[in-house]
């Protein structure tokens, strides 16, 4: 019988397969802040680790795990004149718009794991604003007890301030807790706060990168169940 009382997940790579989602922001956002120059949209592109010919992030991208201020302060030196809090309102404006790719069932999966008695959670680096519009988008928000963003007040992951936070809101050890990524930032966060460290496959790092920092890999978090099951 399991311990774990409750899952927090990411969301990019995780909830939402990570290139087709971030694919089509990154392709828009570079293009948009260049003014349609096709040399400078390739350099924003470079910066931020996206290979805009092949259509798909390089796997130390910092899009991947890293925070809206983080990306904006990359892209910043390539557009004079531009603040870096205007690139990240900028940024979290396309990030709301950005079109979504589910990894899974996100109902079905989310829903069976609450039919369970868990409780579940979002810690994502990007805005909460962003993610809590598209969970909504994807009519999955319910289903989450706590949704926090790198500006929520936690700070961003690798640290572990989102993470404890979940476990203070639920009135959880964090040791009963599974942080579920796609990532080593989400991976170091639960290592950090003390919980479970489950990685899923639905992100850009492959199981052989993933592995060395997880209690556990799985393809997709619908898999989720079956290893609770065995826990």
């Amino acid at each position: 019988m399991t311990d774990i009382e409750a899952i927090l997940f990411d969301k990019d790579g995780t909830l939402f397969d990570f290139d087709a989602t971030w694919g089509a922001w990154a392709r828009g956002v570079t293009f948009d802040l260049a003014g349609g120059d096709a040399a400078l949209a390739g350099r924003l592109a470079e910066a931020i680790g996206y290979d805009l010919a092949a259509g798909r992030f390089r796997q130390h991208s910092p899009v991947i795990a890293g925070t809206v201020a983080e990306v904006a302060a990359l892209i910043a030196p390539h557009l004079p004149g531009q603040s870096i809090a205007a690139l990240v309102r900028d940024l979290d404006a396309a990030a709301c718009r950005a079109p979504q790719v589910a990894a899974v069932n996100l109902a079905r999966c989310l829903g069976g794991l609450r039919a369970t008695g868990l409780r579940l959670g979002v810690a994502t680096n990007d805005s909460e604003s962003s993610a809590r519009a598209q969970l909504e988008r994807e009519g999955v928000c319910g289903f989450f007890d706590f949704i926090a963003g790198y500006d929520s007040g936690f700070g961003g992951k690798p640290e572990p301030g989102q993470l404890l936070a979940f476990a203070a809101h639920l009135g959880v050890a964090p040791a009963q807790v599974a942080m579920v990524g796609d990532s080593l930032h989400d991976l170091a966060a639960a290592r950090a706060a003390g919980m479970r460290a489950v990685a899923v496959l639905t992100g850009p790092a492959p199981r052989a990168t993933l592995a060395p920092a997880a209690d556990v890999v799985l393809p997709t978090i619908d898999d989720l169940a079956g290893w609770l099951a065995l826990s």
